[in-house]
């Protein structure tokens, strides 16, 4: 199933169930703060805009908080097929919940079912990607920048369709093409993993070890030691370029509605619609990044693992800079919303954060399927996941003082914190790969 210069098939399969999920997602999130924030009359529920940010930020959060307990289940019982159907199907209801009823309860047994299906599906998928590939497979960096782009492919689709639809129905239809998404993800899964996937996946990583290692159940070495403290290291820098990161669907959202001259050639674009800048920036710009690690790869130059993360968190404080610009060109935090930032500052926000991304989280995947010993491979991944967990909610927290502290100074506090901890990662670069133990 593996092409000599190429991929597994299996890697296409995992990407297309991949970008269908986020569709689903992304679908849902692009109208989320929205639906919250809105009045009854304009089909949203009435909630104020310093409460939605942190409903936003704590629901955001808990997505990525329940993949580690997710991962553990996996790992001990379900293996990760049936936790991938069982995540999938959960969040499909999730989808239809909020789909089906204007009201709180709703709302909330909705956010509810799509935090714990996703905590099912979310690091299971990522561990089969790692597992179609030798640990020091060298396509591996490769491969995550791929499955990342059926991340953003559905994430570039998603506020399109699903926004659209809220403008011109109503929100209970975008959350319902967010839900049939999910669906058609499932169905490509069941129909194909076992032609494309073969055994991968099937039996929990705890019955399947001697696949992998005659170390069974002994305890950690050194060396898986040593690679666990970096993960959990990196892991902590991380947050912090994820609490600025997932601004986009809150503060910048509500910033771009009101304060961003949004008119193109007599058109309006809806605000919601800003959301696919993102995954547009990542499916045109996936595959360059990818020539370009396997180039210097081939060539013994590609940078370790920290030192693209370092520029990753760089690049995110250099896009928070822009929005800083933009806040200055409206005369500093002032109310009027007649007054209207040029779109060009938030424009090349996102593609400064998207760079960033870049460098930062497919990398991070990638890292953690190296490094993580097998038994403890989804649980990891769920700890990589984790970190947007307390990402997102400091994030909430964030967005909600916007209104309170003022863009400006939210903004301007990101950039710094971000371009500080990326130069913290390049210095200390060269111990942090000695630890990981890898052969390039």
């Amino acid at each position: 199933m593996i092409n000599k210069l190429g991929h597994p098939k299996g890697l296409y399969l995992l990407f297309t169930v991949e970008m269908w999920e986020r569709f689903s997602y992304y679908g849902m999130r692009a109208l989320l703060i929205f639906y919250l924030t809105k009045t009854w009359v304009e089909g949203g529920l009435g909630i104020d805009e310093q409460t939605g940010n942190l409903i936003y930020g704590f629901f955001t959060g808990f997505v990525y908080f329940t993949p580690i307990i997710g991962g553990w289940i996996a790992d001990k019982y379900l293996g990760q097929r049936k936790s991938i159907s069982i995540g999938a199907f959960t969040m499909m209801l999730g989808q239809f919940c909020l789909a089906y009823e204007q009201s709180h309860f709703f709302l909330f047994l909705g956010l509810a079912l799509l935090i714990i299906g996703n905590g099912f599906f979310k690091p299971n998928i990522s561990v089969l990607v790692g597992q179609l590939y030798q640990p020091n497979d060298k396509r591996k960096d490769a491969a995550f920048t791929i499955f990342y782009m059926g991340i953003n492919l559905g994430a570039l689709i998603a506020p399109l369709i699903t926004g659209y639809l809220a403008i011109h129905y109503s929100y209970n239809y975008g959350f319902l093409a967010a839900g049939i998404g999910m669906l058609l993800g499932q169905v490509f899964f069941l129909s194909l993993s076992n032609k494309y996937l073969g055994d991968i996946g099937k039996k929990p990583s705890v019955t399947n070890q001697s696949n992998y290692s005659d170390k069974g159940n002994q305890p950690l070495t050194k060396e898986e030691k040593d690679r666990t403290k970096v993960i959990f290291f990196i892991v902590f820098f991380v947050i912090f370029f994820f609490a600025g990161f997932e601004q986009a669907g809150s503060s910048f959202s509500l910033y771009t509605e009101k304060y961003i001259h949004r008119d193109v050639f007599g058109f309006t674009i809806p605000a919601a619609w800003f959301q696919s800048i993102n995954p547009l920036f990542i499916v045109l710009l996936a595959p360059l990044f990818t020539l370009l690690w396997n180039t210097l790869a081939n060539k013994d130059k590609e940078p370790n693992i920290p030192v693209k993360m370092g520029f990753g968190m760089i690049l995110l404080g250099l896009g928070f800079l822009l929005m800083v610009g933009a806040v200055m060109q409206r005369g500093g935090d002032v109310a009027d919303s007649s007054i209207k930032a040029n779109l060009a500052w938030l424009v090349f926000a996102y593609l400064l954060h998207t760079v960033g991304e870049l460098c930062l989280s497919p990398i991070g995947l990638s890292m953690v399927s190296k490094l993580a010993p097998v038994k403890l491979a989804s649980v990891l991944m769920g700890v990589w996941l984790m970190s947007s967990f307390v990402a997102n909610i400091a994030a909430g927290f964030l967005a909600s003082s916007v209104s309170k502290l003022g863009a400006f100074s939210i903004f301007g506090l990101i950039a710094g914190v971000s371009v500080c901890l990326g130069l913290v990662l390049l210095l200390i670069n060269k111990r942090l790969y000695a630890m990981m133990h890898l052969n390039k």
